[in-house]
């Protein structure tokens, strides 16, 4: 059942070098869109002193997440969730960081609004939202290979997309978030650190 996406193994090991140093010393994980599993497989090993709750809407999905999780022996990994970022509700309560990789540009703008409307639910004041992936700025594309890649998604679907890093941290602060910490990544991409900054009613 085990599934793999070939990018994981190249940018695993730098993602969790920015990602770790910003998560709790305890506490629950939530990845929304954990896809293949491998990420999340790869974070809770490194980390075991954290519990990870890792989710996605496709039961193929699924099914390849808990194979890994099971394959790793991994105590700290939860049964994977059927969750749907753009939903309404989210069949989870809290969490103490929430943690997104490459899916809003594989995906409607409606299921970005759905990650900051959910993630603003469930994160205390100061809580942890980590987003990944590729991103347009100030209206144009940061390369060429990024600018082909969203000619790509354009083409599979219309309403995917490299997103403008400044629409979603517009919408981000809509919900509650801060002005988030950005660093450039391997392969074009980036890492959005934001945080909890207040309560809304978003």
């Amino acid at each position: 059942m085990r599934r793999r996406a070939p990018a994981v193994a190249r940018n695993r090991q730098p993602i969790l070098d920015v990602l770790a140093p910003h998560l709790p010393a305890q506490g629950l994980v939530l990845e929304i869109a954990s896809g293949s599993g491998e990420h999340i497989v790869f974070f809770a090993a490194g980390l075991p002193q954290l519990t990870f709750q890792p989710s996605d809407p496709d039961e193929v999905a699924r099914a390849s997440i808990d194979d890994w999780a099971s394959t790793e022996a991994l105590a700290n990994v939860r049964p994977a969730l059927a969750l749907d970022a753009s939903a309404a509700s989210w069949p989870i309560a809290s969490a103490d960081a929430v943690v997104c990789i490459n899916m809003i540009h594989i995906s409607p703008w409606e299921s970005a609004i759905g990650l900051m409307r959910g993630a603003a639910r469930l994160l205390r004041v100061g809580g942890l939202l980590f987003l990944y992936g590729p991103y347009h700025r100030n209206g144009a594309p940061t390369s060429a290979s990024n600018a082909d890649f969203d000619r790509d998604l354009r083409h599979r679907n219309p309403a995917w997309g490299v997103r403008d890093l400044e629409a979603v941290i517009a919408l981000a602060r809509e919900h509650g978030f801060g002005t988030p910490h950005v660093v450039a990544m391997p392969a074009n991409n980036l890492s959005v650190i934001f945080r909890r900054a207040s309560t809304t009613s978003c």
